[in-house]
């Protein structure tokens, strides 16, 4: 059985009672009508202006047939929209609603760049230009809920890891993640006790990196943005055991925000520990299931901490079917005035950040990272950053709508990824829509709420 490749049409002969052809030939159509709402948030936050004005083109300006703005956007709304690869740029070169969101006519309007093209852009990038674009990703999710009311700003920083397979520069073994990788420090924050964690900032990072390499310089950039547009607002800091060492406390200490970080379990914290320990063990028996005692003491190690600082423990023993108790002791330094209980509880609510990261790696490929140059990769971090940034303030308009909670997968699918045919006409440009689609009435609210009017 041979395949015609360049067929424009395909018989299903038993897939109906009667027979069914589908033709492949219209020509002014998109699998992405739903992104118009993408080039509406985008206007609103005025997110890929900001970033490409960060950037140096170092072209000759008659020579530029694309405009690094008009680049960089390309790249931001194809990765929104589910093209992670600059390979895809050939297919989606003459999609009518991608030249639309570049403002580009859809029909008559030249073609987008080629892979080659943004391939080159990526590689442009130096330091400087990747600094300055941190800065205003940053500023504008910042700018964005500046007016929100925003007593307490919870900021919450996690490395992943990102496997890599070739000969990037700067990646490294590392032995917890047992791959290639690069180690990337994605930070978020959230309002008072909202759920969505706003992203913040991507760093990526070579893979022999420490948890907390960079950790202090980005803190300190991120609260004095955030001291500066929230006055009165408390700011907190919850951090995972990998980045509890004597550097990011002292300097937690000196910024005077609200901290609560994981603590290894080393054995003099474990020592103090042991009568705890003996009541969740006697309390596990007594009740036939898993018992906790909460507590906390003042601590310091004997070299490194500068003076005592509250550590909250947690002794518990895990009792499941079929299986022998379990000894579990956990630990968190912290200047929080809570009880042990509720400090524990605080520190335990960051892993909802975790499913920031998997949106980022999993939705929109932020580990695609496959350019030799380390500075080229740390570019195409941003600019998922920046596609992710979009994103959540798509979610944040569907706020009272059933998408409320959608992960970034499932807003793509269902608002983004919409038939449409394209008409032009002296006056208008008409995008054709299916009159009927799972989230159809979601899409009208978002639409009328980044400036779209009913008609």
């Amino acid at each position: 059985m041979t395949t015609d490749l360049t067929a424009q049409s395909v018989l299903f002969p038993d897939l109906a009672d009667k027979s069914v052809v589908v033709k492949l030939e219209e020509e002014w159509s998109s699998s992405d009508g739903g992104g118009t709402l993408l080039k509406g948030i985008d206007d609103a936050l005025g997110l890929t202006a900001a970033l490409a004005g960060c950037l140096r083109d170092p072209r000759q300006p008659g020579k530029v047939a694309h405009g690094f703005q008009e680049l960089l956007a390309q790249r931001v709304f194809g990765i929104a929209l589910g093209y992670p690869d600059t390979n895809d740029a050939r297919e989606l070169a003459e999609d009518p609603i991608h030249k639309l969101l570049l403002g580009r006519d859809p029909k008559d309007g030249a073609a987008l760049a080629s892979q080659p093209t943004l391939s080159r852009f990526e590689n442009t990038m130096q330091s400087t230009d990747l600094y300055r674009m941190a800065h205003a990703l940053a500023d504008t999710v910042i700018e964005r809920h500046r007016r929100r009311l925003g007593k307490r700003i919870t900021l919450d920083f996690d490395p992943t890891d990102d496997p890599t397979h070739g000969q990037q520069e700067f990646t490294f073994f590392h032995g917890y993640y047992d791959t290639y990788c690069y180690l990337p420090l994605i930070g978020t924050m959230v309002f008072d006790d909202e759920a969505e964690q706003y992203l913040v900032c991507a760093l990526l990072r070579p893979g022999n990196s420490s948890a907390s390499k960079g950790l202090v310089a980005v803190l300190s950039r991120v609260i004095q943005k955030l001291e500066t547009a929230f006055p009165k607002a408390r700011i907190r800091v919850r951090l995972d055991g990998g980045f509890g060492n004597p550097e990011v406390l002292d300097y937690l200490d000196a910024a005077g925000v609200e901290y609560v970080v994981g603590l290894q379990a080393t054995a003099p914290l474990k020592k103090r520990l042991q009568r705890a320990m003996g009541t969740a063990r006697r309390l596990s028996r007594e009740r036939g299931k898993t018992a906790q005692v909460f507590d906390d003491m003042l601590y310091q190690t004997k070299k490194s901490w500068p003076h005592k600082r509250r550590v909250v423990s947690k002794a518990e023993v895990v009792r499941l079917e079929g299986r022998e108790p379990k000894d579990n002791a956990r630990f968190v330094v912290t200047n929080l005035k809570n009880s042990p209980k509720r400090v524990y509880q605080i520190y335990t609510d960051r892993g909802d950040p975790e499913n920031r990261i998997k949106e980022l790696k999993n939705d929109l490929a932020m580990d695609r990272t496959s350019c030799t140059r380390f500075l080229a990769n740390q570019f195409r971090v941003l600019l998922t950053a920046a596609a992710y940034v979009l994103m959540q303030e798509f979610r944040f308009r569907a706020r009272y709508t059933e998408y409320a909670r959608a992960q970034v997968g499932t807003l793509r699918n269902h608002l983004l990824k919409l038939a449409a045919w394209i008409e032009v006409s002296v006056r208008r440009i008409v995008v054709h829509l299916p009159r009927r689609f799972p989230g159809r009435t979601a899409w009208l609210r978002i639409a009328a709420a980044v400036g779209g009017i009913p008609s």
